[in-house]
């Protein structure tokens, strides 16, 4: 008799559970093994937004606040291909990551406050959006405060339980918490730059556009994006279950 109680000789069958396992998530939600090469998606991606800061910061109509924004993504940059292989992510979250700041180096190559969407609109819709809507600033900004809270949550959240050892139900609650953390620090941050910088440059840097409550509507938007995602989150992961 085998193990199972079955004849010998004969195979034993998997369980209906173990016949029938739950959704297997996509490759590309899956992070590559640590210490090996980084999959060629990411590789790609890392390239391809290196290129991105060389162009934007060609002709910047501020040079030094674009210099300045571009800083951080440039080291953090360089730091990408150890720091992957050491802890890895899937092409999934390094994917939210490059989106983010794909759209940050657009942003600092026109200071945020002059990127010029209504031309390209114009150019391809032959309609602007500021006129569309009735804007009477410049909204680069807010979308790119907005993704933040959007893209930032997978990344975060997959850190927090891979790298952190935390739970699934824990890492939901702490990425968003980290997320609007972020947000807060990146104003107040913004705002101690500015207090240094003469006062053309940091209004240039700092993107008011007139609007005494900036701050506080970009951490807004930012919590709107965290929320969306979060709740995207959750859904997905009562779907895999």
């Amino acid at each position: 008799m085998n193990s199972d109680g079955s004849p010998p000789g004969s195979v034993s069958t998997p369980s209906q559970a173990e016949a029938r396992p739950g959704r297997r998530p996509c490759s590309a939600y899956l992070p590559p093994p640590a210490g090996g090469r980084l999959p060629v998606v990411q590789r790609w991606m890392i390239l391809l937004l290196a290129l991105v800061i060389l162009a934007t910061s060609w002709g910047a109509l501020y040079p030094r606040n674009t210099y300045l924004q571009h800083g951080p993504t440039a080291v953090l940059l360089l730091a990408a291909i150890p720091v992957l292989r050491r802890w890895p992510l899937s092409d999934a979250a390094v994917g939210c990551i490059f989106v983010f700041f794909l759209l940050h180096s657009i942003g600092a190559r026109y200071s945020y406050s002059f990127v010029p969407y209504d031309d390209w609109a114009r150019a391809i819709f032959a309609h602007d959006i500021s006129g569309s809507f009735g804007f009477t600033r410049n909204h680069y900004d807010r979308l790119v405060h907005l993704c933040f809270g959007l893209l930032a949550i997978r990344p975060v959240r997959e850190i927090a339980s891979r790298h952190f050892g935390m739970s699934p139900r824990a890492a939901l609650y702490v990425a968003p918490a980290f997320v609007l953390t972020c947000s807060a620090l990146y104003e107040i941050i913004e705002w101690l730059v500015a207090v240094i910088m003469s006062p053309a440059d940091a209004e240039a840097y700092n993107g008011q556009q007139g609007d005494m409550f900036d701050g506080q509507k970009d951490m807004a938007l930012a919590a709107l994006g965290t929320i969306l995602a979060t709740l995207w989150s959750r859904r997905s992961a009562r779907q895999q279950a």
